[in-house]
């Protein structure tokens, strides 16, 4: 038998022995990844639809009465050439009328005054951002355009979207963090206490000469197969959760996306994979550097 064999089977047979020890610390790396990668999941989903709102972000300039249809041509093309702007279009003084008419529909005072003055709607230009971060660039620059007349934008709106934006995810960050040193730790001390159970063993190794390497590789595997087998259960459990949820709640409104492109999946899911088989690793490690019986 090579040495890499013994090493894969001395691994496998820690894990059979510490059966009910094994399976909790991989519970443990399950919960714990679980919560790691369902949270990069949520964190994506609220990213989708944070996209999706600033879509629906624009930025006003009502324009003055005596542009010429040349004049804001021009205007408009000038403004979707500028790096913010992700989109513009106008909107005459016939389409604010019909649009007030729907927005207002259930306000009879404000329909009336309308009605009554229907040329009191202003022409305007709608723009939207490429990032709303940036509409205030574009409500400065609007608002020292020749014939533009005053410009209006949602600036509460946009920056408490930004502020939500960005506070989920570094909540989201945060927490990953914090899991996966949960995991990293779990793991740590259930290969402690696998050493702590063939502490004999290896003292009686040691004295034949084996190497620290020779003994110590075998936890290694092992850790790292239960770091492997927890994130792979964590991976299956939080996709197949996030498909039920598309599936069963297909009937939330337009404007709440809980779909999510599969490349983002494939990859998150195989780093997680990958941070269970290194959280093993760094466990393993970490219970073996402080362990008496494997000091040198």
């Amino acid at each position: 038998m090579t040495t890499v064999a013994y090493m894969f089977k001395e691994a496998f047979s820690n894990l059979g022995r510490n059966a009910l020890v094994v399976l909790g610390a991989i519970l443990a790396v399950f919960i714990s990844l679980t919560l790691t990668f369902g949270t990069l999941v949520f964190g994506e989903v609220v990213r989708v639809n944070t996209l999706q709102w600033a879509e629906d972000v624009r930025v006003i300039a009502f324009l003055q009465e005596d542009l010429t249809p040349q004049d804001v041509a021009a205007m408009q093309e000038d403004v979707a050439s500028w790096p913010q702007v992700e989109d513009v279009f106008f909107v005459s003084k016939a389409e604010a009328y019909e649009e007030a008419l729907v927005l207002f529909a259930n306000n009879e005072a404000m329909l009336s005054v309308i009605e009554d003055n229907q040329d009191i709607l202003p022409a305007s230009l709608r723009v939207q951002p490429v990032d709303p971060d940036e509409y205030d660039i574009i409500v400065t620059r609007l608002e020292s355009t020749p014939g533009v007349d005053r410009v209006q934008s949602a600036d509460d709106a946009i920056d408490a979207m930004i502020a939500l934006r960005d506070g989920l995810q570094l909540m989201f960050w945060i927490l990953a963090v914090a899991l996966g040193a949960a995991a990293v730790a779990l793991i740590a001390n259930t290969i402690h206490m696998a050493i702590y159970a063939r502490r004999e063993e290896i003292e009686i190794m040691k004295l034949v000469g084996a190497s620290n390497w020779f003994v110590r590789t075998p936890f290694l595997i092992e850790g790292a197969i239960e770091g492997l087998i927890g994130g792979a259960l964590a991976v299956t459990f939080v996709l197949v959760a996030q498909q039920l949820a598309v599936d069963r709640l297909a009937d939330l409104p337009d404007w709440i996306n809980l779909v999510i492109d599969n490349n983002f999946l494939v990859k998150q899911g195989a780093l997680v994979l990958l941070f269970g088989v290194a959280a093993g690793l760094i466990g393993s490690s970490l219970s073996l550097a402080v362990h008496r019986t494997l000091r040198s």
